[in-house]
């Protein structure tokens, strides 16, 4: 195993006799930004959860920040983030309730501070005492981040993290992400093929639970991209 960001090795994630995931191995470096794409069904969320510890492989191996993925979940949980279509907020608590709980699981240090350094931050600090199901999708989103970002996570998982957005929150949700980008790693699920690969780094095709491509985004003319994509999964691959 490296001491990467991820290192994956013949992953696999059988439900019942179906493959979600099928030997999916692939190496990210830290810092990096992977977009993973695919057709509904291709294992996308169950790779996501998968690393995100909420779902256990059946086979293969995987390391996240150098631990292991199945006998060091708790080292990983550390570690990780996740913001996806679960806000993960209670709806009946108001902001700063929310992330002041999160605070204390996540045994953050002057947490008070924290939680009201981080709602400046999402621009929520005016609607701090206001419940959480008041909120619209957008103000959730950027709640969720804040959750997210209270005990400073070296990788952020995003499951298709622009679904329901309109675009003046897709601008502010956009502006948080690349404010904190600089030394984070960042995993993020999207069906949205010009956006996703716009934002990464290194891009990921999955279809039925397979790797149609990986490599750094560098190496891959969007066009080309585009072209395999529609090719391999529009299509299907045996």
């Amino acid at each position: 195993m490296t001491n990467g960001a991820l290192d994956i090795r013949d992953l696999t994630k059988v439900f019942g006799t179906r493959k979600a995931l099928d030997r999916v191995t692939f190496e990210l470096p830290a810092g990096a930004f992977l977009s993973i794409f695919g057709p509904n069904g291709a294992g996308k969320t169950t790779l996501l959860r998968t690393l995100a510890t909420l779902s256990r492989q059946t086979s293969g191996s995987a390391a996240i920040c150098g631990f292991d993925l199945k006998d060091e979940p708790d080292e990983i949980r550390k570690r990780i983030g996740l913001i996806s279509h679960n806000s993960m907020l209670y709806p009946d608590l108001n902001a700063f309730e929310n992330l002041m709980f999160f605070a204390s699981m996540y045994g953050v240090e002057n947490p008070r501070d924290r939680v009201l350094e981080l709602l400046r931050a999402v621009e929520l600090d005016h609607r701090r005492y206001d419940l959480v199901r008041t909120f619209s999708r957008g103000m959730t989103q950027r709640l969720s981040i804040a959750r997210t970002l209270l005990s400073d996570p070296e990788i952020i998982f995003l499951d298709e993290p622009y679904s329901g957005l309109d675009p003046h929150a897709v601008e502010i949700f956009d502006s948080l992400i690349d404010s904190v980008r600089q030394g984070r790693t960042f995993v993020m699920v999207s069906h949205d093929l010009e956006k996703g690969f716009s934002k990464c780094t290194h891009a990921l095709v999955l279809a039925k639970g397979k790797v149609v491509l990986f490599d750094e985004r560098e190496n891959i003319a969007f066009e080309s991209f585009a072209s395999l994509y529609k090719k391999t999964v529009g299509m299907g691959v045996s």
